[in-house]
């Protein structure tokens, strides 16, 4: 259970942090942004699926399936923006 608090305190203080930078950023600066995002949700999809690989209890376990789910959102999402912003700049 104690794993269970950690976790979520640091899936709560991340979401603040996160929300309080990427308000401040100014939107030329989005894509070099995005590409920095998918990198930490790389990290992030490491990180829960070790939580996997340790015996934890059903509810790490829900909490990292979660975390793995939102991080591979993210990562898609970026690739789907970045290729969207790439093809503005092809000729022809």
């Amino acid at each position: 259970m104690n794993i269970l608090i950690i976790m979520s305190s640091v899936f709560v203080l991340s979401f603040l942090i996160g929300y309080v930078l990427i308000s401040r950023v100014p939107p030329l600066l989005h894509t070099p942004l995005m590409s920095m995002t998918n990198a930490i949700s790389a990290v992030t999809i490491l990180g829960a699926l070790l939580i996997f690989t340790d015996t934890t209890n059903v509810p790490g376990k829900i909490l990292g399936a979660i975390a793995i789910g939102m991080a591979i959102f993210n990562v898609v999402g970026g690739f789907v923006i970045t290729d969207r912003i790439l093809k503005l700049f092809k000729k022809g």
